[in-house]
């Protein structure tokens, strides 16, 4: 039989032939939660009369969303994590100055490759399809099952084949290209379906790049988005320390739901206006619209190539009077080398405020919380109404470079027009 990726991947995970549709029991590599999911979880798992972890070194807790603690209820969360780690002796838990956003910092320290089947109490699991996992979000009741059996099951997702051909023009990347797609399929497009990312194009994008974009693919209703595995994500495993990673492409004539074609080197900067994702024009179209904050960081866009890309807007300019800039790195080793390479100095005489590696402000839950009325550009990944705080305020989702260009020009711009 010939296999999409998506199958391919569950076919080897179950050890034998499965195919789109099916209902399939499947062990996990790794099982994920944050200090917003965990603590749920934490109470199904005593529920269920689980004594222990099925194994400790594949369960990671990462506490980045209300962390560092914004106030008492944030910090009561992650003391309940903290303990649980402590009695199941939890190998991968992340908190303080070595926890970063976790879907940033999990690909970054090789706790998720090629092959791996990724189950996560947070929608954007999906991440890993980045670097051809099989990887997507559950509730916390499932995850805690999964934190003690090892295993979950899975409705075989068919798969919709997106094909991207052609040259990225200046100032257009991944966030340009997975915004395109949702703009064109809608929010519900891919609704339980696995997006197959192929194409010259995905070929020569980077490996954050394609992490941005399978960030992205539950925007469109996606349970998965997948990339396939080649020599350039060998070499990015390699590098983050899974040496040994096996090549992972789609068996030629596999079946598809459906295929979408999109001719980058036609794209421009691309922006999905409020409220919704799918709400999606170019960048130059939005049109007159002043904006009182830009934020740059989060699981989709807070990796160092997304600071370089601010970095180079920014350089010399400076954040247009009555902008807030906000600038999250994702890790901390990110934060480091962006420290490095002397983008602090770009950020901070642009007017920016560097702060430490947390989910913040993208879930509306710190460090750039918006009041009623109030407009902002974000790297984020949703818009919806009263994400980044107030319900009567507005969410603009861009690029890094459009999101610096914007913040320069104090209005939504596409980067070009600097």
């Amino acid at each position: 039989m010939r296999h999409t990726l998506a199958e391919k991947i569950l076919s080897e995970k179950t050890g034998r032939d499965v195919q789109a549709g099916e209902i399939t029991p499947c062990p996990v590599s790794l099982v994920l939660a944050n200090d917003i999911t965990m603590p749920l979880g934490i109470k199904s798992f005593r529920a269920m009369g689980a004594e222990a972890v099925f194994d400790k070194g594949r369960i990671a807790m990462v506490m980045d969303h209300f962390t560092p603690n914004k106030d008492l209820a944030s910090a009561e969360q992650v003391k309940v994590c903290r303990e649980f780690a402590k009695e199941q002796e939890i190998v991968h838990y992340y908190e303080g100055g070595n926890c970063g956003v976790e879907h940033a910092l999990l690909p970054e320290l090789g706790l998720v490759g090629p092959w791996d089947v990724v189950i996560g109490a947070d929608s954007h699991t999906c991440t890993y399809g980045g670097v051809g996992a099989f990887a997507t979000g559950m509730g916390s009741t499932d995850i805690a099952a999964a934190m003690a059996l090892g295993e979950t099951w899975f409705k075989v997702p068919p798969t919709i084949r997106v094909e991207i051909t052609g040259k990225l023009p200046e100032f257009v990347g991944g966030k340009d290209l997975i915004l395109e797609l949702i703009g064109r399929i809608g929010v519900s497009g891919a609704l339980y379906r696995a997006l197959e990312f192929g194409g010259d194009t995905v070929d020569n994008l980077s490996i954050e790049g394609r992490l941005t974009m399978a960030n992205m693919a539950i925007e469109a209703g996606g349970k998965v988005g997948l990339f396939p595995c080649d020599d350039k994500t060998l070499a990015y495993c390699a590098e983050h320390g899974r040496p040994g990673a096996k090549l992972l492409e789609p068996d030629e004539g596999a079946s598809y739901e459906r295929v979408v074609e999109i001719d980058a080197s036609k794209l421009t900067s691309r922006v999905a206006c409020p409220h919704l994702p799918d709400n999606v024009k170019p960048a130059s179209e939005v049109g007159d619209l002043p904006i009182d904050q830009a934020v740059i960081g989060s699981c989709t866009n807070g990796r160092i190539s997304d600071l370089r890309e601010a970095a180079a807007v920014l350089k010399g300019r400076k954040a247009a009077p009555g902008v807030r800039l906000i600038i999250l790195p994702a890790t901390p080793a990110i934060w480091r080398q962006a420290m490095r390479e002397g983008l602090y100095e770009i950020f901070l005489d642009a007017g920016a405020v560097v702060g430490p590696p947390t989910c913040g402000p993208c879930l509306g839950g710190h460090m750039g919380i918006l009041a009623a009325g109030e407009r902002a550009v974000s790297t984020t990944n949703r818009n919806f109404k009263g994400r980044m705080g107030s319900l009567e305020s507005e969410v603009y989702l861009a690029s890094p470079a459009a999101t610096a260009a914007s913040a320069v020009a104090g209005r939504i711009v596409d980067p070009a027009s600097l």
